[in-house]
């Protein structure tokens, strides 16, 4: 079956729709964590290593704001790495244990982890594209 769309459209609809996706399923991880006592858990672990409650805060950067700026197309590269290393944080301190493990169905018990960090990394190579809200700088 041969695709009948130019090759320029194609890809920015292909960006687009992996920005879409990937900051719009880690917008909806991020404003869980802002209601309720969401928060409380990752300041939990954030002072369990022995640094400072005030850092747990950062996840909002990386999973609202940052999240936010990718679905606008605006300095998506930024939000990119601020995604990326939100999920290296968020694997480290809570789901190191799980690096080499299955879920009962089979599937890597890691598998959203990855999805978030691996995603968020081919956001920073590809871009936004041209559907986004700024085009002309190097980190859209």
């Amino acid at each position: 079956m041969k695709l009948d769309c130019p090759m320029p459209v194609c890809n920015d609809t292909g960006k687009l729709v992996l920005r879409l996706t990937v900051a719009g399923m880690m917008l909806l991880h991020g404003i869980a964590k802002l209601s309720g006592s969401g928060m409380e858990g990752i300041i939990g672990m954030i002072e369990g290593v022995g640094l400072p409650g005030i850092i747990a805060y950062g996840v909002i950067l990386g999973e609202v704001v940052a999240p936010l700026m990718m679905i606008a197309g605006f300095r998506s590269r930024i939000a990119a790495v601020l995604m990326a290393g939100t999920m290296v944080v968020a694997i480290g301190l809570a789901h190191m244990g799980d690096v080499f493990a299955l879920n009962a169905y089979g599937g890597w018990a890691i598998e959203l982890q990855m999805f978030f960090l691996l995603n968020a990394v081919a956001v920073f190579f590809l871009g936004a594209g041209k559907f986004a809200v700024s085009k002309g700088n190097s980190w859209d």
